[in-house]
């Protein structure tokens, strides 16, 4: 098969640096996209008389034939096509003759490469959006069902105040709704054509930018044709956003992990989210949480490698960014996965052991701000108050009691100003709901927050 560029050369290409050359394994993911592109580009040469209609008409038929034939299994482009752009050329050429030559006119690969990963990109972004939304509603769905179990919230993993297991939950509807804020962002300069820069310099052909632009769905066109053919900063940054996605999964994957273990017994895997071991037949491993979280190093390779191979680049067009396409054909599979995966998860692999997580917060001093709290609501000093608690706290870890065990008198000791109400003030249930103002754990806050995640999410 001869190469577009082989009559400048005398010899053939090496083998070996042919398919070393070659992108065809890979780039032929973008062969719809790319089909598209040309149809709307051989419809712009005929509108503007640079072919005529008939020819143009003659070019889309066969074009569209050829994606008839790849979805029907006929059409299997493969090496020794250097890239999916030659090889559907070539496919053209073979259905129609001699005028599928005319195809490439007012074009180049470099601007017609940069048009279909734009294309395939915009429509995965919107994918992985609707699976951001569908886990968003998962996750809505488990804090809707325990707005008053409780669970210890942490610093420093160390056990801190208690929360609603509610209010926990939806700090990740927050994350994940930045997600897809940020995808909305990138979506934007995604959406702007490169089509008709051609090689680096734009082209004399009387070709319509904006008509090409148009029927692609494109917001707007490049204004700099170098710029056009160079600019992966779109690339890049859906790589950044995906890095970001797959941080919150892998950091809600180390909880879950954390939850399902014996030592916090928070929750418990079902069947049909766990796997077992080969050696110890008592196990239940977290295999999702543990994937999601490994899959996570992946995607942030992808994007320092693409940083990477960007870099060092002098404008325009160099054959490095040819390894663009597989770090985005792989972040969006592996975000997609994960997200998949972890839907599933809390959709019907993770239950929560209520008795537990309620327990767990009445066997620990994570109560301690509210004695504080209830001696600066008597006039004390909240300063004072901590050092006053602090001593409280000492002297029950010395007597190996909790708060809620030290009597009323040894209270009165620490200062005059505690009552037989304090014990109600640090039941668990109350800590919580005392924490009432905007942003808070209280169920009030809480119940707030559902309602309006409930019509956000229907949106």
């Amino acid at each position: 098969m001869s190469k577009a560029w082989s009559a400048r050369f005398e010899n053939s290409l090496n083998p070996f640096i042919q398919e070393f050359n070659a992108s065809i394994q890979f780039d032929q993911t973008l062969i719809i996209e790319d089909i598209d592109c040309s149809i709307a580009h051989a419809r712009m040469l005929g509108n503007k008389d640079v072919i005529t209609k008939e020819e143009s008409k003659k070019i889309i038929e066969g074009l569209i034939e050829i994606k008839i034939d790849y979805q029907k299994g006929i059409f299997h482009p493969a090496f020794p096509s250097e890239d999916i752009h030659y090889a559907i050329e070539n496919q053209l050429i073979h259905k129609i003759g001699d005028l599928g030559k005319k195809l490439h006119t007012g074009r180049s690969r470099n601007d017609q490469v940069g048009t279909d990963i734009r294309l395939w990109l915009r429509k995965k972004i919107n994918e992985i959006d609707n699976l951001l939304l569908s886990f968003q509603k998962s996750l809505l769905k488990i804090a809707q069902q325990n707005k008053k179990v409780l669970i210890p919230g942490y610093t420093h993993l160390q056990r801190a105040q208690p929360l609603s297991l509610s209010h926990h939950i939806l700090a990740y509807l927050e994350m994940f709704q930045r997600d897809r804020d940020r995808l909305k962002e990138v979506q934007n300069r995604v959406n702007i054509s490169p089509l008709g820069a051609a090689a680096l310099a734009g082209t004399k052909i009387n070709i319509d930018r904006y008509m090409t632009a148009q029927e692609l769905g494109f917001k707007n066109i490049y204004m700099n044709s170098v710029d056009a053919v160079s600019d992966r900063d779109f690339a890049i940054e859906f790589l950044s956003s995906s890095s970001l996605i797959m941080t919150h999964l892998s950091r809600l994957s180390e909880e879950i992990i954390f939850w399902v273990t014996e030592e916090f017994a928070f929750a418990e895997l079902t069947d049909s989210c766990a796997t077992g071991s080969s050696l110890m037949p008592q196990k239940k491993n977290p295999d999702v949480p543990e994937l999601i979280r490994g899959k996570t190093g992946r995607v942030f390779g992808h994007l320092q490698g693409l940083l990477t191979t960007v870099k060092g680049l002098p404008l325009a067009y160099n054959k490095d960014l040819q390894e663009d396409k597989e770090p985005i054909f792989d972040a969006v599979k592996t975000v997609s996965d994960c997200l998949k995966a972890m839907t599933i998860l809390f959709d019907e692999g993770l239950k929560f052991n209520k008795v537990n997580l309620m327990q767990s917060v009445e066997n620990d001093f994570s109560n301690a701000t509210d004695i504080a709290d209830y001696l600066v609501n008597k006039g004390v000093a909240f300063r004072e108050a901590y050092q006053i608690v602090g001593g409280i706290v000492m002297f029950c870890v010395s007597k190996k009691i909790l708060f809620k065990e030290l009597p009323l008198n040894e209270f009165k000791r620490f200062h005059k100003a505690f009552d037989q109400d304090i014990f109600e003030n640090i039941l668990p249930e109350n800590v919580v709901n005392s924490r009432n103002s905007i942003g808070g754990t209280s169920f009030q806050r809480v119940e707030e927050e559902l309602i309006s995640w409930d019509n956000r999410l229907l949106n």
